[in-house]
C-alpha cells in the first residue's frame, strides 16, 4: 500500500482516492457540507484554507490545504515509480 503526502504530515492511502477537486464550484462545496453533516469529511487543513477535497471511495471526503495540481503530481510520482 503507498500513501500520499496531504499536506503536514497527513498521509493517505493512494489506492484509494477516486478524484481530487477544487473546492470552489458549488457542487463541490454541498457535496462537502453533505460529508460534514453526515460525519464523513475528515479536515487536515489545520485551520488554512481548503484548496483541495479528496473524495475516497469509502465516501469520505478529505480536504486539504494543498493545491490539486500538487497532490496529483504527487500521485503521478507515485504511479511512476511503479512502472520502472
Amino acid at each position: 500500500m503507498k500513501f500520499i503526502n496531504i499536506g503536514y504530515g497527513n498521509m493517505i492511502a493512494s489506492e484509494r482516492i477516486v478524484t481530487i477537486v477544487s473546492p470552489e464550484s458549488a457542487p463541490i462545496k454541498r457535496m462537502v457540507q453533505e460529508a460534514r453533516d453526515d460525519g464523513r469529511a475528515i479536515d487536515a487543513t489545520y485551520g488554512r484554507k481548503t484548496r483541495a477535497v479528496i473524495v475516497m471511495d469509502s465516501g469520505h471526503i478529505i480536504l486539504s490545504s494543498l493545491i490539486a495540481e500538487t497532490l496529483a503530481a504527487r500521485l503521478n510520482e507515485l504511479g511512476g515509480s511503479e512502472n520502472e
